[in-house]
C-alpha cells in the first residue's frame, strides 16, 4: 500500500535526526566531530552563518524557520541541544536536497505539482496570520471580554467533600461516624474509593450543579455548609457528602479569559477573510468528480 507523503516527510525528518546520533554513538572516536557547534541564541543576528554545506550556507534564521516546523517540536529536549539536532537536520536537508537537484527531481511535473501546492499553503497560512494580527487588539479583546461578561447569568456554586464506597450499609456506619464527630477529611483518606479525592481528604473544589452526575449534584446544592448528607446512589457507588462553602460562581477576570478571547477573535478573523475571499472571486466549477468504485474499471 503506498504511504502517504505526509507520513513519509515525517519519517524522513524522524531518519534525519536520529541519524547523526546514531552515527556518532557507531563510529570509533578518531573519526568523531571534534566539537559539536555552539547553540544559537536568540540574540545572535538571522543573518549568521552556523554551517556551511558545500559551501551553500545555513543561518540562523533557517534554524529559527526549523525550530517552527511541528515535527521538529522535540518536547523535553533542553534548548542547546536542541539547536545542535536543528544544525545536523539542516545539513542532512541540504545535503539531501542538493542530491535531489543534480538528480533533477525539481523537474519531474509531481513534484511541480506539490511545490505549487505547499507554496499555496504557505502563503495563506502567512497571509491568515497577517490578517489575524489586526484583528487581535487590546481594544477587540477588552470589548469582546465585557460583551461576554455582560452576557454571563449568576450561577451558584458548591465547594464539598465526599466518601465514595461501595455499599449502602457501609456509607450509613460511615456516616454516622461522622455525624458522632469524627474527621469527614481522615476517614476519607482511609475508605474513600475514589482516588482522586482521597489524598485531599475527599475534597471536590468548587463545582456548579452541571458537572457533577445528578443525585449527587440535587443532593449537595439542598444542602447547607457543614451538614452530611445520608447516603447517596449514583452509578459509581455510594455517597457520604459534606458542603463545605457555597458561593456565586465570580466572574473570571481579562486575565483569566485572554487566552481564549485572542484564539477566538484570530479564528474569527481568519474565517472572516476566507469568507470576503471567496465571496469576492470568481470560481468555476468542473461538475463533480467520478471516483469508480472498488473493482470497476473506467471506460476509454
Amino acid at each position: 500500500m503506498p504511504i502517504p507523503f505526509s507520513l513519509r516527510r515525517a519519517s524522513a525528518l524522524a531518519l534525519m535526526l536520529t541519524l547523526p546520533g546514531a552515527a556518532l554513538a557507531q563510529a570509533p572516536a578518531a573519526q568523531k566531530s571534534p566539537s559539536a557547534p555552539a547553540p544559537v541564541s536568540a540574540a545572535v543576528p538571522p543573518e549568521t552563518v552556523v554551517a556551511r554545506v558545500n559551501g551553500q550556507p545555513i543561518t540562523a534564521a533557517d534554524l529559527a524557520i526549523a525550530g517552527e516546523d511541528p515535527a521538529l517540536s522535540l518536547p523535553g529536549v533542553d534548548e542547546g541541544a536542541k539547536q545542535n539536532l536543528l544544525v545536523d537536520y539542516m545539513v542532512d536537508l541540504k545535503v539531501g536536497a542538493q542530491a535531489a537537484e543534480a538528480a533533477k527531481v525539481g523537474d519531474a511535473p509531481e513534484f511541480k505539482r506539490k511545490l505549487a501546492y505547499f507554496r499555496d499553503k504557505l502563503l495563506l497560512d502567512d497571509y491568515l496570520e497577517r490578517e489575524a494580527k489586526k484583528a487581535v487588539t487590546p481594544e477587540a479583546a477588552k470589548a469582546l471580554y465585557e460583551q461576554t461578561v455582560k452576557s454571563m447569568k449568576p450561577e451558584e456554586e458548591v465547594r464539598a467533600r465526599h466518601i465514595l464506597v461501595e455499599s449502602e450499609d457501609e456509607a450509613k456506619k460511615i456516616a454516622a461516624r461522622i455525624k458522632g464527630g469524627e474527621d469527614f477529611a481522615k476517614i476519607a483518606g482511609e475508605v474513600s474509593k475514589d482516588p482522586g479525592s482521597k489524598t485531599e481528604g475527599g475534597d471536590l473544589g468548587w463545582f456548579t450543579q452541571e458537572r457533577m452526575v445528578k443525585p449527587f449534584a440535587d443532593a449537595a446544592f439542598k444542602m447547607t455548609p457543614g451538614q452530611v448528607s445520608d447516603p447517596v446512589k449514583t452509578q459509581f457507588g455510594w455517597h457520604v457528602l459534606r458542603v463545605e462553602e457555597k458561593r456565586t460562581k465570580p466572574v473570571p477576570t481579562f486575565d483569566e479569559m485572554k487566552e481564549q478571547i485572542d484564539q477566538y477573535l484570530t479564528r474569527k478573523a481568519q474565517q472572516d477573510t476566507i469568507v470576503k475571499l471567496r465571496e469576492a472571486a470568481k470560481v468555476e466549477r468542473a461538475g463533480s468528480i467520478a471516483t469508480p468504485a472498488a473493482g470497476e474499471t473506467k471506460k476509454p
